[in-house]
């Protein structure tokens, strides 16, 4: 015989009620492990701004589907595939997320693994596709696309893993023809990068950040993504590091500063601290305001994108393909 938390609740229907009331009736039922309510068709009202009434019910209101999958993410929810009820509603199920991946704050795999494989190819890290999500793909390439390098153009890759930022460069229009040299502490993922990119142009090397090899020379292009706040890593010594004696006089920056995290095979937005529940993006601005100063002090132009990952690009000399420049403040 089930028991009362067995047995699911009926599926509540909203017309024009305000939002506010759709998330206490779900935060009362997630406890559950799920709730389904059924809402407007966000078809119907396409063109309208949120809240504003739609046909052929003057007591419909519209709200669009991205509106929803916010409300899930700020939730802790995944939003399952609406399901259309009749003419004019659609059933949503919202899923409460699982826990955050262990990477994040060291699991009990990393306890058991040598510390320099934690994101190796044998990891849970390894699982993530960053872009497969076009939350970090279409970001990734206008980054890109902002960057204007010569003919034959060195790119640093620091914290390459499997190579997945590089392998964005052959997808671009006008590819340009690079050589790539990967800096990694994990053997496995750079075995990983070795075979995606076997051209002998391409050197993968094992070394921490905080003591590059000898005789890497200058580079373009420098990017590191969501390596540099690691810790453990003096970024700032890195970053001094990197200006001072690995860029060519016309190069450029692309750091990626991760402002998400992932719970449960989904990516959540914001930066979070930890033993914090809601994200706090303060450590994070605080490093990118260190960045931007250092870099406008040594004359690179900045310019800040992104989403899951913020993107800082700095361009030093040259053009840097007709994004606004930043001046010293």
């Amino acid at each position: 015989m089930s028991s009362p938390a067995d047995v699911p609740a009926p599926a509540r229907r909203f017309h024009d009620e305000p939002l506010i009331l759709i998330v206490q009736h779900l935060r009362g039922l997630l406890p559950r492990g799920s709730a389904r309510i059924e809402v407007p068709d966000p078809d119907l009202g396409r063109g309208r701004y949120p809240g504003e009434r739609v046909g052929p019910e003057s007591r419909l209101v519209h709200r669009p589907l991205r509106g929803w999958c916010d409300l899930a993410e700020g939730l802790g929810c995944r939003l399952l595939t609406p399901r259309g009820v009749d003419a004019t509603h659609v059933a949503l199920t919202f899923e409460a997320l699982g826990d955050e991946a262990s990477w994040h704050a060291g699991g009990a795999r990393d306890e058991v693994s040598p510390a320099h494989e934690r994101y190796g190819a044998d990891s849970d890290f390894s699982r993530v596709r960053k872009l497969e999500d076009g939350g970090f793909l279409m970001p990734w390439l206008e980054a890109l696309g902002r960057v204007r390098l010569p003919a034959g153009a060195r790119v640093l890759d620091l914290g390459v893993n499997r190579g997945d930022e590089l392998a964005a460069f052959a997808w671009l229009e006008d590819a340009p023809d690079v050589s790539f040299v990967g800096v990694d502490h994990s053997v496995s993922a750079l075995a990983e990068a070795r075979s995606r990119f076997p051209d002998a142009r391409h050197d993968f090397l094992a070394a921490d950040l905080n003591a590059l090899p000898e005789g890497l020379g200058r580079f373009h292009l420098v990017v590191s993504v969501g390596t540099l706040q690691s810790p453990g890593v003096d970024d700032h010594a890195l970053l001094r590091r990197l200006v001072q004696q690995h860029l060519e006089p016309q190069a450029t920056l692309l750091l990626g500063f991760p402002n998400s995290r992932f719970r449960d095979g989904e990516v959540v937005y914001g930066a979070r601290v930890r033993n914090l529940r809601e994200p706090d993006l303060s450590l994070l601005v605080k490093d990118l305001s260190f960045y931007r100063r250092y870099l406008h002090q040594h004359g690179f132009r900045t310019f800040l994108g992104g989403k899951y990952d913020l993107l800082l690009t700095a361009v030093r000399g040259g053009s840097d393909g007709g994004e606004p420049s930043h001046g010293a403040e």
